[in-house]
């Protein structure tokens, strides 16, 4: 059985992606690894190609300035990385560059990819979320953050990435059928410097906000304000060991009350309801899960 991971990454350096972690927390699954490296502005491609250049393939894209509506281009990108992987890969591990991986999954989710390999129901393999935000120490507890996302996928090319690339589809728009890991996913978009979370965001119009700056013409200024959240809790778990070096680095500090919480009414409701029967109500569901 050959398992290949892939991502797509750019100005992975300016814009303060943990994409060195990222790649290296799921390495050990893989036995090898594409990355989709955009024009950047920074030496990202530099960095990727010394991780594991045994292990490690690049191919150089070029993001396409015209889908630049609703985070288009992020799955036009990660298409172009999946379409490279060989055909004879039967699992592809798909991460994204501010996603990290625990190594104390990496049992389970070696069992559940022998488990379901020959399987021919099972499209791919669904993973739950952590959602950190404003530093390392708090995480989203919302109904806005989203539970569960697919990142293990069949290697077959009716598969494709799905409107922003949170999610895929195959053939004429149809959800995947996935298995379940009791596997989690630490997402870290929301954990950086202020001010380089405010330059991130401000980037984002060029993929998102249906409009493209001129990196030469454009400065960005002002800092992010992580207190405009609706509600979080404290994190008593461990990080991955591949990040403990990153958090060490950090040079801010965010505290945040956890008696307070800015939900509206509806949301109370919601919320209150999730906690009595442990289910979301209109949650999101881009898969099918088999029983």
């Amino acid at each position: 059985m050959k398992v290949t991971g892939f991502t797509i990454i750019k100005n992975a350096i300016k814009f303060d992606f943990p994409i060195r972690e990222a790649i290296l927390s799921v390495l050990p699954l893989c036995d090898d690894f594409v990355v989709a490296v955009g024009d950047s502005e920074d030496d990202t491609r530099a960095m990727i190609q010394s991780l594991a250049p045994g292990k490690i393939k690049i191919i150089d894209t070029v993001w396409d300035k015209n889908l630049n509506l609703n985070g288009a281009v992020l799955a036009a990108e990660t298409n172009k990385a999946f379409q490279a992987i060989g055909s004879d890969s039967d699992w592809c591990f798909y991460i994204q560059g501010d996603e990290v991986l625990h190594e104390k999954y990496y049992e389970v989710i070696r069992n559940g990819i022998m488990r379901w390999k020959d399987d021919t129901r099972v499209d791919g393999l669904l993973f739950k979320y952590l959602h950190f935000y404003g530093s390392y120490d708090y995480v989203g507890v919302s109904s806005k953050w989203y539970r569960n996302e697919i990142r293990i996928i069949r290697n077959h090319k009716n598969i494709y990435s799905y409107l922003d690339a949170q999610g895929f589809r195959k053939g004429d728009n149809e959800k995947l059928n996935v298995k379940a890991l009791d596997a989690y996913i630490y997402h870290y978009g929301w954990v950086r410097e202020p001010e380089t979370m405010n330059n991130k965001l401000e980037n984002t119009k060029n993929f998102w906000g249906g409009v493209t700056l001129d990196p030469s013409e454009t400065v960005y200024t002002g800092s992010f304000d992580y207190t405009l959240i609706d509600a979080l809790e404290k994190f008593k778990g461990t990080h991955p060991a591949i990040m403990h070096e990153r958090i060490e680095r950090m040079n801010w500090k965010f505290d945040y009350d956890l008696s307070y919480n800015n939900y509206k009414f509806k949301d109370k409701v919601k919320n209150l309801l999730e906690k009595i029967t442990g289910k979301r109500l209109f949650d999101y569901k881009n898969y099918k899960l088999l029983r």
